[in-house]
């Protein structure tokens, strides 16, 4: 399966995982011609876009070393599974209660080295291999297992290292020589460097572009696929209910409504009990689509919205792919100012509605006044505002990036 030369390679460890804006990104690069596709554990249903690309996908291990450091992983996996059921409670100390978290990133470099690996022997020539979602971790180990230097995306800081991880981590800093981490967001980057002061970085926004904006045909076929007449107000909650978001500002939000409003909520994990406590409010229409969902059926949900509601608790910077659809799709967007970097950034923006973080009243305020206020749609310029970039131009980011790094990898 050895691919021709000057074409990207493209690692996603979560593309077995249904929905979310990584699949998105994967899908758009690959369709500017990425020629391979690592994919350790298959392909979601949802990334049905992605094998009519024309992209190559390995969806395993290529070679002995590569089908060692998965069968590695998927033990450290098993060990971690095991160590959380284990070690849950509060009784055990905290040190203890953070091993399986310690044997996770682990997992994830193996994993890692597993793909660089199997890249190696697929694609020796490549114009640049990138991990799409990478770990916050362990950088320079990955690079030295998987025996090919990389670019990778580093989403967010969930879990630091610990002594054992850490001296592990030294032990390979020359590793870190042969790798460009990019920082979806400067909140990001600073959490990181703070971390990894010698690891080579850059900010870079994750999402891309990929040119298709909701049409009017969506927009009224979103309408009428959830019965919403054309003269009332909706906006749709996109999205699993992860910690980070606030889903009790919007629920007390949602109790202090005056108008009638549509609420389309979309995305897994939900909350039943909430969701039961949402459809008895007086003032509000629900509707909703569990768990992941195809793409075609996200743009219904989008384009059936007078706006999308982004809500998070103060203090979280990483990159919102719910942000991002909204410039991309051009959805008007009501969000919360919990990062004051994305704040500063849709300042002004006639397409944006934005309150203070936590603040329900200001939330329930917002949504009363949509319908008589609705914001405009963003334009072609709203990508500009966010650092979005067209998915060609990422793709000639990546590759001038790796040929950068290959330079100083042989000086």
């Amino acid at each position: 399966m050895s691919i021709a030369p000057g074409q990207l390679v493209l690692i996603e460890p979560y593309a077995h995982r249904g929905g979310g804006h990584h699949q998105h990104a994967l899908t758009a690069l690959a369709a500017t011609g990425a020629s391979l596709v690592v994919a350790p554990s298959g392909l979601s249903e949802g990334l049905g876009p992605l094998t009519r690309s024309g992209a190559r996908i390995a969806s395993g291990p290529d070679g002995v070393a590569a089908r060692f450091l998965l069968v590695a992983a998927r033990a450290a996996e098993r060990v971690s599974d095991a160590g959380r059921r284990t070690f849950a409670s509060r009784r055990w100390p905290r040190p203890v209660r953070r091993l399986p978290h310690q044997v996770t990133l682990l997992a994830r470099c193996l994993t890692e080295a597993a793909c660089l690996r199997t890249a190696r022997r697929l694609a020796p020539r490549a114009a640049a291999v990138v991990i799409l979602s990478a770990s916050e971790a362990l950088h320079g180990v990955a690079a030295m297992l998987g025996g090919v230097p990389h670019l990778r995306f580093v989403h967010e800081l969930v879990t630091t290292e610990d002594r054992p991880v850490r001296w592990l981590g030294r032990l390979a800093r020359r590793g870190e020589k042969r790798v460009v981490a990019l920082y979806p967001t400067t909140a990001v980057r600073n959490q990181i460097t703070a971390v990894f002061p010698t690891l080579p970085g850059e900010v870079r926004a994750f999402a891309v572009d990929d040119g298709r904006r909701l049409t009017e045909t969506e927009r009224d076929g979103g309408r009428t696929a959830f019965a919403i007449p054309d003269d009332a107000t909706a906006v749709c909650l996109v999205g699993g209910w992860w910690p980070y978001k606030d889903i009790a500002t919007v629920d007390a939000a949602l109790a202090r409504l005056t108008a009638p409003l549509h609420v389309l909520v979309c995305g897994t994990p939900l909350d039943d009990v909430v969701l039961a406590r949402w459809r008895r409010l007086p003032h509000v229409r629900l509707h909703t689509v569990p768990g992941p969902v195809a793409d075609e059926i996200l743009r219904l949900v989008y384009g059936a919205a007078d706006a999308a509601l982004v809500v998070r608790h103060p203090g979280v910077g990483k990159e919102s792919g719910l942000v991002m659809d909204a410039a991309r799709l051009g959805v008007p967007l009501i969000v919360s100012e919990h990062d004051p970097y994305l704040t500063a950034r849709l300042a002004g923006q006639p397409w944006v509605r934005s309150f203070p973080a936590g603040d329900a009243g200001a939330l329930a305020e917002a949504l009363d006044k949509l319908s008589a206020d609705t914001p405009a749609r963003p334009d072609t310029s709203a990508r500009a505002v966010l650092d979005l970039h067209p998915a060609a131009e990422q793709a000639a980011f990546l590759t001038t990036t790796y040929t950068r790094l290959l330079k100083e990898c042989h000086r």
